[in-house]
């Protein structure tokens, strides 16, 4: 039976241990072979046979107390998705009995329609508006006031003192201990649930009620904040659908009408006012303008763009009415798959994050045994008093909760893949973007990555005539030729603003170049080796030619009237970034290479200009060949390419990254891509994924650290029940809020 894929978008998780529990119970439903869960995108992709039933697994997730809703198109044979980006989950799911947290849930804009509350146990109802009027936050102001009402009854009739704490810690707990009951059936018997409420009823039964009906409030309050925590890295990414406007001027029989945007098809065309946002991606037929695409690549120069030029929905059309011709679809748009791929990339696990989640496992089961030691072993062996080693056993079973460890890794990659995509840099998950940071070798492509990808006039050499004469004459020849020689030449002549008279008696020559008539004169645009032939060319201009070979460049040979009149040298010129991105991964301490096609003089002409290592004439099995050397001497290897041509290079190497823009980002073949196309983003990918890991490292620092100072402390005597849960909701929003710098770095 063919394996499908259904994803869906849940609301109200904010901690790793959420996304756990759902994995663990969606996990058991029978005909399920895969689960992957993001909770800073809010979703959840099964691959199934096709036997499961859906409406099983939603009731699965809406039973642990979150909402469910499929997404749009989301049902598809699994093997039409590209694999790379669940390379990395599998394995690593088994029955997580460490990971435990349900917590306030922030709302996915524009996603959470639908989401249905079952059987009252939608604890994590998405938050909508303000966090006081979200159910979580309902139901922690009520536990305060419960909280403080028991403080003012204690005070008045203190006889009753202890039933009011009762009371109060019921109104917190019990939806805590229903959803700890709820994650046990589901296979997660050791959530912060169970943990909370064991210590809870403890603290009760050892006369501890004012503490523990403290310790379930401030439970609350952590959760709340989490919530808030969560939400803002969650909408990072989101807020990018918001740049899409919502309606488009259509063209129709020759009037225009404003339609939905999402309701353009393919070949539609549009009028884009100056200042408006362009409503999908598309190609300009008529008009010139500078187009702010920061939204889209992070560029922050505006683009001049005419006739033929493609652009991107949610760019800003700057000073000139633009008349587009949609290109895809509201879902296929740029920054619609820059929100679908970095939301798949968040359910991809990076290593670290695998190794984590496999230790957690052991960690929480561990913390409970050890708690059980404490509460009993010095009573039992050296007859201390059961009510203080039991009231600190209680404490440690709060501070084992692993909830900042769990989510020290997912909330840095998220934070990291949704700050990289709002730059135009896109990867494919965590196992990519922890790999970058190890990249000690970059192998580029030359054509269209390191070079503009096509050829520029370098130089108009005059015999006679001067240069605008030249390139005037040569211009007058290439009208209607669309080769790539031909277009450099009417650039050219546009940009230097030649006049380009009409020719006469047009006729190409093949394999040698083009003649033509204009104003009395017979014109002739040949090769040299066509030129040599007619006998035209003296030493000397054989010598300049040789010379501008031997600089990588392709050489057309002006005849007027049968005489060597000019010479115009094109090259394919490398773009204005290479130079400094090259630059920057030398600092980095990352050694580049280029692998071309082209031949050996062209090669190391463009070569020598950037500095860099260089491999010419070189086949796609070439390259692959080169790239398993460079592996094999120890490099972690990067290839960037165009990620098509190069796509068996691509991947062989330890990380493949495509160059280009839009729609032409080959992101199947490749684990990383440039939206902008600029070498420099390469060096900025690596030091992100430098920075990341840093990040992650003080996240666990952190959240151990923590831990094992309250962990001494409270065997010590020093601590009790409210530090230890400070300790476990403190240390999981410090590690949230650090991760979230990385939203905001420049790099």
């Amino acid at each position: 039976m063919a394996e499908s894929e259904t994803r869906y978008r849940v609301g109200g998780m904010d901690c790793a241990s959420c996304a756990t529990k759902i994995d663990t119970a969606v996990r058991r439903v029978a005909g399920v072979a895969d689960v992957s869960v993001s909770v800073m995108a809010g979703t959840m992709t099964v691959r199934h046979d096709g036997s499961s039933d859906l409406k099983v697994i939603e009731k699965k997730v809406t039973g642990l107390g979150y909402s469910v809703a499929p997404l749009a198109g989301s049902a598809a044979p699994a093997h039409a998705h590209s694999s790379q980006h669940r390379h990395d989950h599998g394995d690593d799911h088994g029955d997580h009995a460490g990971h435990d947290h349900d917590r306030a849930g922030h709302n996915h804009e524009g996603h959470d329609h639908g989401e249905k509350e079952i059987e009252g146990l939608h604890y994590h109802a998405p938050m909508a508006g303000p966090w006081w009027q979200s159910r979580k936050g309902r139901l922690t102001i009520l536990s305060g006031a419960a909280l403080v009402a028991a403080y003012s009854v204690g005070h008045l009739v203190p006889a009753i003192a202890s039933y009011a704490f009762i009371v109060a810690m019921l109104i917190g707990l019990v939806p805590i201990a229903r959803r700890a009951i709820m994650a046990a059936f589901s296979g997660t018997p050791f959530s912060i649930e169970m943990l909370m409420t064991i210590a809870a009823v403890g603290a009760v039964i050892i006369n501890a009620g004012e503490e523990a009906a403290t310790v379930v409030f401030l439970f609350l309050v952590g959760e709340l904040l989490e919530g808030v925590a969560a939400g803002k890295a969650r909408e990072s990414i989101q807020s990018l659908t918001a740049l899409v406007p919502k309606t488009a001027l259509l063209e129709d029989n020759g009037q225009t009408r404003e339609v939905a945007a999402e309701s353009l098809s393919v070949g539609a065309i549009i009028m884009v006012r100056p200042g408006d946002r362009i409503s999908a991606d598309g190609i300009v037929l008529s008009g010139e303008s500078a187009i702010d695409e920061a939204p889209v690549t992070g560029e922050s120069t505006p683009v001049r763009k005419g006739v033929d030029a493609v652009v991107f929905a949610g760019t800003v059309n700057g000073d000139a009415v633009l008349r587009v011709r949609v290109t895809a679809a509201a879902a296929d748009n740029t920054i619609a798959r820059v929100v679908k791929l970095v939301e798949e990339a968040q359910e991809s696990k990076a290593p670290t994050e695998r190794f984590i989640d496999r230790f957690s496992r052991y960690y929480t089961p561990g913390v409970v045994v050890v708690a059980a030691l404490v509460a009993v072993v010095p009573p039992l062996l050296f007859s201390g008093p059961w009510g203080e080693w039991v009231y600190k056993g209680l404490a440690i079973l709060l501070i084992g909760c692993p909830c900042a460890l769990v989510i020290s890794t997912p909330a840095a990659i998220a934070a990291s893949l949704s700050a990289g995509a709002r730059r135009g840099l896109l990867m494919k998950g965590g196992a990519v973007l922890e790999t970058l940071g190890k990249v000690t070798m970059v192998a580029f492509d030359k054509t269209g990555t390191l070079t503009e990808g096509k050829p520029q006039v370098t130089d108009i050499i005059s015999f006679g005539l001067s240069e605008a004469q030249v390139l005037s004459r040569a211009a007058v020849l290439e009208q209607g030729s669309s080769h790539p020689l031909a277009l450099a030449i009417l650039n050219r002549a546009k940009a230097d603003g030649v006049p380009v008279p009409p020719a006469f008696e047009l006729e190409a020559l093949p394999g040698k170049g083009v003649t033509g008539k204009v104003g009395g004169e017979t014109l002739d645009l040949l090769s040299p080796p066509a030129a040599r032939e007619r006998g035209t060319l003296s030493a000397e201009q054989d010598a300049r030619i040789a010379a501008l070979n031997d600089e990588g460049k392709s050489v057309s040979v002006l005849l007027v009237n049968g005489v060597a009149a000019g010479l115009i040298a094109m090259r394919d010129e490398p773009r204005e970034d290479a130079e400094a991105g090259l630059a920057a991964l030398k600092s980095a301490g990352v050694k580049a290479m280029m692998l071309t096609g082209d031949n050996k003089r062209t090669a190391a002409a463009v070569a020598g200009m950037l500095g860099i290592d260089w491999r010419g004439e070189m086949m796609p099995e070439d390259k692959q060949r080169v790239v398993g050397e460079l592996k094999h001497q120890g490099f972690i290897v990067a290839k960037v390419g165009d990620g098509i041509n190069d796509a068996p290079a691509l991947a062989a190497a330890d990380i493949g990254i495509a160059m280009g823009g839009g729609t032409d980002v080959a992101l199947e073949t490749a684990d990383a891509a440039v939206l902008h196309g600029r070498v420099g983003d390469v060096a900025r990918m690596i030091e992100l994924s430098r920075r990341t890991m840093r990040n992650i490292l003080q996240n666990i620092t952190i959240a151990l650290g923590l831990k094992a100072v309250f962990l001494v402390t409270t065997i010590a005597g020093i601590t009790g029940l409210w530090p230890a849960i400070l300790a476990d909701t403190g240390a999981t929003v410090l590690v949230t809020i650090n991760a979230l710098r990385l939203l905001r770095i420049k790099i």
